[in-house]
């Protein structure tokens, strides 16, 4: 098959023509005709055009004679167009039938053109070049469509490619970042004897303040799903600080006094450098900031509302929504855990104690959502509680 195929271009490969009709003058008239322009090759009916096509012998046109013994023209064109390596191969009909209804049978079957007996050579010429014009142009339309699947398939198989990795380096990242805050929380439990189940207690009560939250108007853009799941693993690291502590202070089995108090209330501080410092370390291994909660939560989980909390004595909406989650998580776990220096309060006393300092130790919508959800908490602290005292009643069983 070729490229080319105007007429007298000089190129060395010439368009291909097979004619096919029983009537070897008409094969001679259409020799004449095009052998000056085309390579010209002949067959005396149906079959042998058949038999020439599958050989192997594919040209670039076909003119093809109706009326043929054994087998007719509409019967050979038919065999032409059903055949996958012949089909797309211009069929011209040669026919001195003029009537409508030969024309529609032969357009139905797939031909091209028909020109009418007696032929005009002028006419002959001018149809070939047009369908060889065609053909070319169906060819290299077809070449480039197949040249885009290919490219698109590449794409596709690229992209596959890429994102699998993508996936791959996400889910290494999520396993560090687990493994990180696995390792602080162990060494959190390792220096803090009231750690106990805190920690999976308060993280699961923010996760429950957040989902509560997430449809209030002022923090849609602030909570979704994957900020909820940061928090959720965040907060168990609100007293990594304690690590700093010195265990004099942290141990104590008393009152702190004020000198104690103020060592005991730079945990905040030491808990934030701690985690930047994992952070940055993070940062420059191309991790995702992940540790900006955990480091707003330890910094800012003691900061209150009205302003008097520590340590930068923040007001309000300064605070970070992280530590304010925290707060309110913090201190109910803390009233209804057993202390030193204290008994456990019930989980409704603990709630009444809350929101009496709503708008003044809390934030007011982080409180109103307390006491929606409270019947969560209490089931997080059943499922999560510590072993009791033997001389004292744990927190099992309390009345909402």
């Amino acid at each position: 098959m070729v490229s080319g195929f105007n007429e007298g271009d000089g190129m060395a490969q010439r368009a291909k023509i097979l004619i096919v009709d029983d009537q070897a003058d008409n094969q001679l008239i259409l020799e004449d005709i095009l052998s000056e322009f085309y390579e010209v090759h002949t067959a005396n009916n149906g079959m042998e055009a058949l038999d020439f096509l599958h050989a192997g012998n594919l040209v670039d046109v076909i003119l093809l004679d109706i009326i043929m013994p054994e087998m007719d023209g509409f019967e050979t064109c038919r065999r032409i167009k059903d055949a996958p390596e012949t089909r797309n191969i211009p069929v011209m009909f040669l026919s001195g039938l003029n009537r409508p209804e030969d024309e529609e049978l032969g357009f139905a079957i797939g031909a091209e053109d028909f020109i009418h007996k007696p032929i005009s050579p002028a006419v002959v010429r001018a149809r070939v070049r047009t369908h060889l014009n065609l053909s070319r142009a169906t060819r290299s339309l077809r070449r480039r469509n197949a040249d885009l699947e290919r490219l698109v398939a590449e794409r596709t198989v690229e992209i596959q490619s890429q994102a699998k990795h993508l996936i791959a380096s996400k889910q290494a990242v999520i396993a560090a970042q687990d493994a990180t805050i696995t390792a602080f929380c162990a060494l959190a439990e390792a220096r803090d004897n009231e750690t106990g189940n805190h920690i999976k207690r308060t993280q699961h009560y923010v996760r429950v303040l957040a989902e509560h939250l997430r449809t209030h108007p002022r923090y849609l853009m602030q909570l979704d799903d994957e900020i909820i799941q940061l928090l959720f693993k965040s907060a168990p690291l609100h007293d990594i600080g304690k690590v700093a502590t010195p265990d004099a202070i942290l141990l104590k089995n008393g009152k702190l006094t004020k000198e104690e108090w103020a060592v005991m209330r730079q945990h905040c501080e030491a808990g934030r450098d701690a985690i930047l410092q994992a952070q940055g370390a993070m940062d420059a291994a191309g991790a995702t900031p992940f540790l900006k909660y955990a480091a707003e939560i330890a910094y800012g989980h003691h900061e209150r509302w009205d302003g008097g909390g520590y340590p930068q004595g923040l007001m309000g909406e300064a605070i970070p929504l992280s530590a304010r989650l925290m707060a309110v998580a913090d201190v109910y776990d803390a009233l209804i855990s057993r202390r030193v220096y204290k008994p456990p309060f019930p989980h409704h006393q603990a709630v009444e104690m809350i929101h009496k300092e709503r708008g003044k130790h809390f934030d007011p919508d982080v409180v109103d959502a307390l006491l929606v959800v409270q019947d969560e908490f209490a089931r997080i602290a059943d499922s999560f509680c510590d072993a009791p005292d033997p001389d004292e009643p744990g927190i099992i069983g309390f009345v909402i």
